[in-house]
This record gives C-alpha cells, sequence and structure tokens, in this order.
C-alpha cells in the first residue's frame, strides 16, 4: 500500500493527520502544506525478520588522539566555535536577511583557505559573479577560496566527492533540493532531506560543512527543528538594524560552551572584530544621567559591560505602557511588581521603557537588580554614580541571590576603569581588588541605602 501524504506546518515541522487553517502546534496561519513522504528504503521488512552486521566498539580509554581544530585567525569566531573548527563536523548558522550572515562566512572562508584548509563557498542564492564582487569590495579577491553555484544537491554532493575540500560553506540550506523529493524547494521535506545528506556526507569524508539558514519573524530558524538537532552548532547571528555591532551567538556547541558570543562592528570594508566589547558598549556613555546604570554579566564564558537605560513618565492614558528592548518584557513586569509590593514604590500612572544599548540582548536573571536601579533612578530623577556598577537577581519575596562568576564580573569592571559594585549579599565585602563592594540583603535595604527611601 502506498504512503499516504502527511501535512506538515512549514513553520514549525509539526506533522497532522489532515489539512486545516491553523496549527494547533505553533498558532501559525496557513503554514500547512501537504508532504509527500520519503520513499521507504531497502529493507522494509521487520526488524526480526533478519540479522544486521555487528558494529566495533570501542572504549573511552583508547589511546586515539582526536583530530586538531583549526583556527580561522578571527578571534571572535574561533572563541564561539570553542577554540576552532572541528572536522566532520555540521555547523548551522541564522539571522535576518542583510544581517551579515554571507559576509561574515566569507571572510571566515578566506581566513580558513590562507590557513591551509581546502575551502569551497556553494552559493544557491547569488552568482559566482555577484561573490566575487563581495570578496572585491572586502579586499579578498586574492583569497584561494573555490566558488561554486548550484541548488541541485545531487551535483553538489558529486563535486564535493569529487574535489575532497575541507570545508564547505552552503549559502542557504533553504534554497537545496534534491530531486528524488516530491516536493518544492525550500519546503519542509526538501530541508530535511539536504540537510541530512549534507550532514552525514560531511561525517563520512571527515570535512566540515556550514550551513546557512533563513529565519522567521520570529528570529528561529526557518524550517523543521530537527535541523537544529542533526547539527554539531548552531549559531545565531544578531543585530539591529540603527546599530553597527554585531553578536554571534552560540546557542548550541556540541564541541564547547553554549551561550558563548562574539562580538563584531559593521565597516565598510566587512566585518571587523571586536575585542574588547565591554569598552565598546560603553563607548558612547557620556555624563551619568537619571536611569543609567551599567550592568556587569556574563555571556557565556565572558563577562561583558553594558549600559541599561530606563524612562519613566506620567502616561495621558489609562494603560500604561511598558516597552522593553533588549530584555525579557516578562521579567520587567516582575520586578515592577515586586518593587510595589515589597518596596511600597508603585508604578502605576506611569509609562516605563528600558532599553539596552548598543543593541545587546540580556538574558540571564543577574540584570535583574540593574534594571531595579535604572527603574528607581528614573522615577527618583536620582542618578547612580559613574564609577558603580549593579548586578544581582531579584528573588519575588524581595530577596537578592548571588550571581555566578561574581570575580569574573568585578575583575572586568575593575579594568574599565569602575571602583563600586553593588551586590548581593553572599560574597566577600570590603576592598577586594581595586574595588569597593556594597553587599545588600534585599530590595527593600537597596532601595533605603541607595535612594534614601523605603
Amino acid at each position: 500500500m502506498a504512503n499516504a501524504p502527511a501535512f506538515v506546518c512549514t513553520a514549525c515541522g509539526a506533522r497532522h493527520g489532515k489539512w486545516s487553517g491553523r496549527c494547533e502546534s505553533c498558532g501559525e496561519w496557513n503554514t500547512i502544506r501537504e508532504e509527500t513522504p520519503l520513499a521507504a528504503g531497502p529493507g522494509s521488512r521487520s526488524l526480526g525478520a533478519a540479522r544486521g552486521r555487528a558494529i566495533e566498539l570501542s572504549d573511552l580509554s583508547t589511546t586515539e588522539t582526536p583530530p586538531p581544530r583549526t583556527l580561522s585567525g578571527i578571534a571572535e569566531f574561533d572563541r564561539v566555535l570553542g577554540g576552532g573548527l572541528v572536522p566532520a563536523s555540521a555547523l548551522l548558522v541564522g539571522g535576518d536577511p542583510g544581517i551579515g550572515k554571507s559576509t561574515l562566512l566569507l571572510q571566515a572562508a578566506a581566513h580558513f583557505a590562507r590557513a591551509g584548509l581546502k575551502v569551497i563557498y556553494i552559493s544557491g542564492e547569488e552568482a559566482a559573479a555577484q561573490v566575487r564582487m563581495r570578496a572585491q569590495r572586502l579586499g579578498l579577491e586574492q583569497a584561494p577560496v573555490r566558488l561554486a553555484a548550484e541548488t541541485n544537491l545531487r551535483d553538489i554532493l558529486t563535486t564535493l566527492d569529487a574535489e575532497r575540500p575541507d570545508l564547505v560553506i552552503i549559502d542557504s540550506i533553504q534554497t537545496m533540493w534534491a530531486d528524488n523529493v516530491e516536493s518544492a524547494p525550500g519546503s519542509v521535506t526538501q530541508v530535511r532531506a539536504a540537510a541530512h545528506e549534507l550532514t552525514g556526507f560531511a561525517k563520512r569524508r571527515g570535512l566540515s560543512v556550514v550551513l546557512v539558514g533563513h529565519v522567521t519573524k520570529e528570529g528561529q530558524i526557518a524550517g523543521p527543528r530537527v535541523v537544529e538537532h542533526m547539527v554539531d552548532t548552531v549559531l545565531y547571528f544578531e543585530g539591529e538594524r540603527g546599530h553597527p555591532f554585531r553578536i554571534l551567538r552560540a546557542v548550541k556547541n556540541r564541541f564547547g560552551p553554549a551561550d558563548e558570543i562574539g562580538v563584531f562592528e559593521m565597516t565598510g570594508t566587512g566585518l571587523a572584530e571586536v575585542v574588547n566589547p565591554s569598552e565598546l558598549f560603553l563607548s558612547e556613555r557620556g555624563t551619568p544621567s537619571p536611569g543609567s546604570v551599567v550592568f556587569a554579566g556574563i555571556e557565556g564564558t565572558r563577562p561583558v559591560l553594558v549600559e541599561l537605560q530606563a524612562l519613566v513618565a506620567p502616561t495621558p492614558h489609562s494603560q500604561p505602557r511598558r516597552t522593553v528592548v533588549g530584555w525579557d518584557g516578562g521579567r520587567l513586569a516582575m520586578v515592577l511588581a515586586v518593587l510595589e509590593a515589597r518596596c511600597g514604590i508603585p508604578f502605576a500612572g506611569l509609562d516605563v521603557y528600558l532599553n539596552v544599548a548598543g543593541g545587546l540582548r540580556i538574558s540571564e536573571p543577574a540584570a535583574d537588580l540593574a534594571v531595579a536601579a535604572a527603574l528607581l533612578s528614573a522615577r527618583e530623577d536620582a542618578a547612580l554614580p559613574a564609577e558603580t556598577v549593579v548586578f544581582g537577581e531579584i528573588s519575588l519575596s524581595g530577596a537578592l541571590r548571588p550571581a555566578p562568576q561574581t570575580e569574573n564580573r568585578l575583575k572586568e569592571a575593575r579594568k574599565l576603569g569602575f571602583t563600586t559594585a553593588i551586590l548581593p549579599e553572599g560574597g566577600k565585602t570590603g576592598f577586594d581588588r581595586g574595588i569597593r563592594r556594597t553587599a545588600i540583603a534585599d530590595l527593600t535595604g537597596f532601595v533605603g541605602q541607595v535612594f534614601g527611601t523605603g
């Protein structure tokens, strides 16, 4: 009996027994498409009908040396990879259109080629001449990188089998199509099949493959989430249109720490790495003003200092506005509720605006205390001292919890000239390594000690 067609959501990859206008998994409308399943492979008999071959097992104590990593020479890129490129690995890079994914990967391809790797750049969206134009603009026209413009997966694998490169960049996976799959290019079935074939080819041949993925309007990589499980590393290239800064963030990495970031600056000649992100994010910070607080955060293994800006103003509307850029809006609502319930400081009838300067996105809970300080500073129109950093997590009871890697945060703050740190109790107090710690037990004590009210 032939396999019955399936209905798959193109936004989240959920499978449905019949077509409907709205996906029950992700809630999107008009995203369910009919999909012809892949033909059953050889050996469709039950597993008990025949025995397979035995596989060889090895011990963890074997003396086999793991393959060495290859450094690109771009320190920020190597940091996010976990220390360099691993042979026989698959990477998935996603980001908004025009954010600089192709520029970054072309620069990385040139650096890897100069480091001795045989690199092939395959574009499914641009002609080879267009890629050369970008290389000339970036000053990379002399780099020994092979170019190709193709979307047929069978032709690509045939070429790779003949060329035997060390690194292959596929730009992008949504443009690839397999002629044995009865589905349109860019569909869930095609994306899954192409990613599976390329990843398996990389593992068998010992080469590294980088897949560029489009993103949805929510910022997630388009296509089935199973693609993210196939690859070894998933990187997101983030940034705001109005800022020259770009953040390369690892959300999954089998060969290094996740949530590691690399910071780049978009210039006329391409992406330039930023060695000291803290200094860059604070470079435009002028005279301290109400609502401005410096937060000492941790991104992956790297301490990063960034300015939090808050504005609190009376609202003419019955429903006050809560606008957040670069932080979680639900977390802001929680901090406002704790300030009102535990400290008696209401924000009713006040519009609240919160912004993370520089286009950086913060997700760690240690930013709670810095956000509360920025809100109180804006509400009371009282600026904090310029040489002060703040960090700590706020619980619903109003207590302050210590943040991890306190010493690394303070070391980064001291390197940039900060002399005072406001943080929760739980560590040593007093003078230590040139920075004075003000340890506070709860949010009420913080309000009274810093702003003189309770």
